[in-house]
């Protein structure tokens, strides 16, 4: 990718060789080979030995989980935060690997409507909880510095399974416990 990215820089009209530029290719390399590292990544080996059976019937939520992630339209960032909210049926995910499901769905080129929905989809997938939600609030550069050019636009998505879908009342809890707007 090294040489692709030199070829880059010299179609924008930039000197590849010049002093500030020389290691730019390796740099974006290895920068791109992190934010796509997802793809190397499987949610099995993920959650491995971290699904516990828990008679636990109430809300689990992680709230503010920092993501960022790469526009495939444009392979901008996006960035923002990611609440993630189940009720178990007899069984718990370690809350450690909930961030690093998001993480691992993030570092993936994404539009941040699929990203949602592969979370949610994922931990009702593995644990078969009463429910699943999932909102993500973001900003995206694509919107921010190309395009509409709108700096203080954020985009919200949510996912929302099972008694989160089917009963207003868990969903406003979940989106009160979050600080989400209804």
């Amino acid at each position: 990718m090294i040489e692709e990215i030199r070829s880059i820089l010299t179609k924008i009209g930039e000197d590849p060789t010049r002093d500030g530029l020389q290691n730019t290719p390796n740099r974006v390399d290895r920068a791109l080979r992190f934010l796509t590292s997802g793809y190397g990544m499987s949610a099995d080996r993920l959650l491995n030995r971290a699904l516990f059976d828990v008679a636990y019937d109430e809300m689990v939520i992680v709230r503010d989980i920092e993501m960022f992630s790469l526009c495939e339209h444009h392979l901008l960032p996006f960035f923002g935060k990611c609440h993630v909210g189940y009720i178990p049926n007899g069984r718990v995910i370690g809350l450690s690997k909930i961030p690093r499901l998001v993480d691992m769905y993030a570092r993936r080129l994404q539009v941040q409507e699929r990203l949602t929905v592969q979370i949610a989809e994922t931990i009702n997938e593995k644990i078969h909880p009463r429910g699943v939600a999932v909102v993500i609030e973001a900003q995206h550069l694509c919107m921010i510095m190309r395009g509409v050019e709108k700096q203080n636009s954020i985009a919200v998505t949510s996912s929302m399974i099972g008694v989160f879908k089917e009963n207003q009342n868990t969903r406003n809890e979940f989106l009160n416990l979050v600080r989400i707007e209804k």
